[in-house]
Parts: C-alpha cells; structure tokens; sequence
C-alpha cells in the first residue's frame, strides 16, 4: 500500500511539471489535462448536469490544443452509450451516431468540419450526377460544422429507417429530396389453439362471461 501510494506520488509530481491541472483515475490513468498554455490535451471526461428539462450526459474523449478531435462517446447519467460522434478541429465531422437507452440506432447524421484556422477552406464535393466524380468547392469558414452527406432516422422501437435527409455543404440537396420509408407492418399474433377451439365452439352463441381466475370477478 505504501509503494503504490509512492508511486502515484512521484507519478503526480512528474505531471505536474508538464501540467497545469490534471485528474487521476483510480487506475493511476492521467485524465482531464491542461497544458501550461491552458488549452486542454489528451484524454477527456465532461459532465454535464441535467438542466431545465435537458438530460444530463457524460462525454469522453481527446483534445488537441483545446479542440475536440477524433471518436467520442456519450452516456447518459445512468452509464448507457447514447451517441457517438466524430471531431475534426473542435467541431463534428463525418458520421455521428445517437442510441435509445436500450442500444437501438435512432438517428445518423453526416457532418463536414471546416478548418477554423483558415478564412475560406476548399471542400473537395462529389457530383450526384456522376459517380466518382468531384469539383472543388470554396466555402467562407463561419468556424462551425455543415451538415453534409445523408442523415438517417429510425424507429426506436422496431429499428425501421422511417426518414432520410440529404445535405451538401450545409445545404438540403433537392435533387436527391427527403425520403420517408414505409413503417414496418405490425406482426399479427397467432392465437393460441385452445382459443380458437373455444371461439368455434361458442360461435353463434350469446356473449358468455369468463373468469380471468385471477380474483374470481365476472368479466
């Protein structure tokens, strides 16, 4: 006991040279860092508190220079994975992904990041017309993300695709238009054989009464 917490000591003052604030996890894991330049680096976890109705969430994932860059993940309050998303630059890029509680796909969105170091950033785009081919596109850097590619949505409850959105550059695509998926046919239960024994043998008669059996009350 007395090694290991000598450890994490020589471990906290050999990070603390390179780090203005830090967290240790309890697997002596070096979380949350902050350079001496301010900007946060590395491996990350944010909390954010439930607030005016809004669920509260827990995301982790890396900086760089104080962006968010590359894959990260979203749990809610209860530890569930909710959402993963992609990072290029601070903002969201490429495919971003959104669950129900219990792990069923219910939105995929498609974003494009833009370099927020550049005033104008150049967007190679394909041509829906013609497959495999693309222009340039230069479009004026607002320092944010543009929805861009096809965003999907599902039921949550059976997983059909019920919608599709396409975007270029920020922009809805006409050409290619919203399309809605046809909901997926309600399954028809069989019924047992011994109900459809007892409806052909009391068919044409009056409306009897049946117990449940379960207080013995008339139903």
């Amino acid at each position: 006991m007395v090694r290991i917490l000598f450890f994490l000591l020589l471990l906290s003052a050999g990070a603390s040279a390179q780090w203005k604030d830090f967290q240790i996890n309890s697997k002596g894991d070096t979380l949350n860092r902050v350079d001496l330049q301010g900007k946060k680096q590395g491996i990350w976890v944010n909390r954010i508190e439930s607030l005016r109705g809004e669920p509260g969430y827990e995301e982790e994932g890396q900086y760089l220079n104080d962006r968010k860059e590359g894959p990260w993940r979203l749990f809610n309050l209860m530890g569930d994975m909710v959402g993963k998303e992609n990072y290029h630059w601070g903002f969201k890029d490429g495919t971003c992904q959104y669950f129900s509680k219990h792990g069923d796909l219910v939105l995929e969105q498609g974003w494009k990041a833009l370099n927020p170091d550049k005033e104008f950033d150049t967007i190679q785009v394909e041509d829906v017309d013609k497959l495999d081919s693309y222009h340039t596109v230069v479009v004026k850097n607002e320092g944010t993300s543009l929805k861009h590619g096809t965003w999907k949505y599902f039921d949550s409850e059976s997983g059909t695709l019920v919608r599709t959105e396409n975007f270029t550059l920020g922009k809805a695509d006409t050409n290619a238009g919203a399309v809605t998926a046809r909901p997926a046919d309600k399954k028809t239960i069989a019924k047992p054989k011994e109900v459809l024994e007892f409806e052909k043998k009391n068919a044409g008669k009056k409306k009897i009464k049946v117990r449940d059996g379960s207080a013995g009350i008339p139903m």
